[in-house]
Formats: structure tokens, C-alpha cells, sequence
């Protein structure tokens, strides 16, 4: 299994971003795919989930109306699109994913909301 994160930069207050994380090594449309934040000392929360068909989505109550998790299972990727970026948005974005019983992350993006 291997996840891979990009589309992390320096953003503005207000700005937006488009994440991606592109996975392999295993049957992606099987499983729900999430994304995770880490801002500097704080533990990692979960801030999207997308199920396998992609019609149900779960968000934070921080994220919620300004981001959107979606999937395209014939690319084998996971988005997140986040908008009206606030600086608590600053963080390492984890993709994450569960199968059999073990979890497996990715190595990050990281997202700096800052003017």
C-alpha cells in the first residue's frame, strides 16, 4: 500500500487549496479513504472521510461548508478541496486509509495558511 500526498503550499488567509493522494497497491474503490491534519504540537485529527462510492462524506465540525473530500476511483486518488483557508488550518495533511486491520498513512503534505 502506498499513499502519496501533494498540492500542500503557502496560502493566504481566505485562499484555497486543492490536495491530492494518490494510492496503489491496493483495490482503492474497496475502501474509504480519509484525510487527517497535524498542526505543530497537537495530536492528528481527522478532518474528511469518503466512502467507496463516494455518495457519503463525513467532516469535522471545523471544515464543514468550507471543505470537500471526493475521490475519483478510476485515477485511484482522493482530493480535498479546501476553501476560505483560516491560519488554524496550518498543518501536515495525512491521507489514511484501513485495511485488515492495519492503518496505513502517507507522508504528508504540509499547509501553511499565513500573510
Amino acid at each position: 500500500v502506498q499513499l502519496v500526498e501533494s498540492g500542500g503550499d503557502l496560502v493566504q488567509p481566505g485562499g484555497s487549496l486543492n490536495l491530492s493522494c494518490a494510492a496503489s497497491g491496493f483495490t482503492f474503490s474497496s475502501y474509504r479513504m480519509s484525510w487527517y491534519r497535524q498542526a505543530p504540537g497537537k495530536e492528528r485529527l481527522l478532518v474528511a472521510s469518503i466512502f467507496t462510492g463516494g455518495g457519503t462524506t463525513n467532516y469535522a465540525d471545523s471544515v464543514k461548508d468550507r471543505f470537500t473530500i471526493s475521490r475519483d476511483n478510476a485515477k485511484n486518488t482522493v482530493y480535498l478541496q479546501m476553501n476560505s483557508l483560516k491560519p488554524e488550518d496550518t498543518a501536515v495533511y495525512y491521507c489514511h486509509c484501513y485495511i485488515a486491520s492495519v492503518t496505513h498513512w502517507g507522508k504528508g503534505t504540509l499547509v501553511t495558511v499565513s500573510s
